[in-house]
């Protein structure tokens, strides 16, 4: 890389940085347990006013119910640990 090009993308990276102060923007890679919990409820949506065909619900059942128990895991995990955090 030239040192004008390094400089160009050094300048490019200072430009889409987030103002002092500010939070920093999401990365789009990032995939949190609150999106999880919205795909859920969208296949359930989905489901309910057929959406899908009769035989693609084979595909969608075994995905929705694995991404359910993960949920539930989790929701569990956090009731734990919220019981076995001392209250202040």
């Amino acid at each position: 890389m030239t040192d004008e090009n390094q400089m160009q993308a050094e300048e490019s990276v200072e430009d889409n940085a987030s103002p002092q102060g500010q939070a920093p923007a999401p990365d789009a890679t990032e995939l949190t347990v609150s999106d999880l919990a919205n795909i859920r409820q969208i296949i359930d949506i989905a489901t309910s006013r057929g959406a899908f065909k009769a035989n693609e619900m084979t595909q969608i059942g075994p995905v929705y119910d694995k991404l359910d128990k993960f949920l539930n895991h989790i929701a569990a995990q956090q009731q734990a640990a919220s019981a076995a955090a001392p209250s202040e």
